[in-house]
């Protein structure tokens, strides 16, 4: 997963694997509220997490066409959440150690990536149409 290793606030991790299709997308963006529920984040804070959740996850099935699953991994601590969101293929590449660059953008990505950029405190993203899409999103609490 090339996570960082977890610091002493570190709360816990939670992982998810849903279809790739946009009728599930709703699952992924109620597992990360509840989640954030678990911090103290506000009732807008925690709304504009499901949003960019949302946009995290329909940018995966667009542009991971072919890809099965979108895997979530959230990892909790005591002032942060920090969401990764990738399409099946980054999966697979991953698990035969294929090497990728820091960010790559596609052409189109716009609104999507704009959206969750003004919704998040920080965000890191691989667009890539080989290689598979993966968006590392941080929330702060109060931030």
């Amino acid at each position: 997963m090339n996570a960082p290793e977890p610091s002493s606030d570190h709360l816990g991790t939670v992982e998810l694997r849903i279809p790739s299709k946009p009728e599930w997308v709703a699952v992924a963006r109620l597992a990360v509220a509840a989640i954030a529920n678990r911090l103290p984040f506000s009732v807008e804070e925690i709304e504009d997490l499901k949003l960019a959740i949302a946009e995290a996850c329909t940018m995966c099935i667009q542009q991971g066409p072919g890809s099965q699953t979108i895997d979530i991994t959230c990892e909790a601590a005591t002032a942060q959440l920090r969401v990764y969101v990738r399409d099946g293929r980054y999966r697979q590449r991953d698990d035969a150690g294929a090497k990728r660059p820091a960010v790559v953008a596609v052409d189109g990505e716009g609104l999507g990536i704009f959206l969750i950029q003004a919704l998040m405190d920080d965000l890191t993203y691989s667009l890539d149409p080989q290689l598979g899409t993966e968006l590392v999103m941080t929330k702060r609490v109060g931030a």
